[in-house]
């Protein structure tokens, strides 16, 4: 069995390399009971961030798939409340039905692969070690005629997390998507590959990049698979399927 479909209950979908991502209808509204459970849980899950020092949630507007297939992703722009009280009580899934879309690169540097470790109060998978950039899709990847542009996003936060610009990388090139069992993330692996030295990345992460990741660390390419391995439960589950596919771990 290809090791990418032994993750307990996670669903790994295949996609072309050229596959298209587009909104196809309006964001639902929500019947008045179901708006107050989505509100109580949102309040309560930004009271917990802040408390935890990890800073103010924002209700931003979110891409969520409605359909993947290996050539087309389509959906909606929904609001990053729904995502998070869905979040917090996956049950909810059957009323909102939202598979929030993020993007999350495989940076192959000249001599390693970075790793970050989210804080420990964040939203989602909170203190565990993912790799860098990763971001859900917004409305700044989104043309005047519904289509998204995964790359562009990916190419935003590799600059926002690691301070690289994109002309530092060569052209992101999609793996696939791993949706998460319980909340239904769906995490769009994304191949990128720069000449930069882990040591290059670690200085531009301290002068340009935002405070996403404590600490970032730079793991040699002979060396990964220890330290995956070490990881164990702390690393989240995407991780090992997108270096797998990007052919750095066996």
């Amino acid at each position: 069995m290809d090791r990418t479909q032994a993750l307990d209950g996670f669903i790994v979908h295949e996609l072309d390399a050229a596959v298209w991502v587009r909104v196809v209808r309006p964001m639902p509204e929500l019947d008045t009971a179901l708006d107050a459970i989505v509100e109580a849980l949102w309040r309560e899950a930004a009271r917990r961030v802040a408390a935890g020092g990890a800073g103010t949630l924002f209700n931003g507007r979110v891409f969520s798939a409605d359909r993947v297939t290996p050539t087309d992703i389509t959906g909606h722009v929904t609001e990053f409340r729904r995502i998070v009280a869905q979040m917090e009580r996956p049950e909810l899934f059957g009323a909102l039905g939202l598979r929030p879309l993020s993007v999350c690169g495989v940076l192959r540097c000249a001599d390693g692969v970075p790793f970050g470790r989210r804080h420990p109060a964040a939203i989602y998978q909170p203190g565990m070690w993912q790799l860098p950039p990763a971001g859900s899709v917004d409305p700044s990847a989104i043309a005047a005629d519904g289509t998204v542009d995964l790359a562009a996003q990916m190419l935003t936060e590799l600059t926002e997390e690691l301070g690289i610009s994109r002309d530092e990388v060569a052209p992101p090139r999609p793996l696939c998507v791993v949706e998460h069992p319980g909340s239904h993330v769906s995490d769009v692996g994304v191949a990128l590959e720069t000449a930069l030295t882990g040591a290059q990345v670690l200085a531009a992460h301290r002068t340009h990049a935002n405070a996403e990741y404590d600490p970032l660390v730079i793991v040699e390419f002979t060396k990964l698979a220890d330290f995956v391995a070490g990881a164990g439960d702390l690393l989240v589950p995407p991780a090992r399927v997108f270096l797998h596919r990007a052919g750095l771990l066996p």
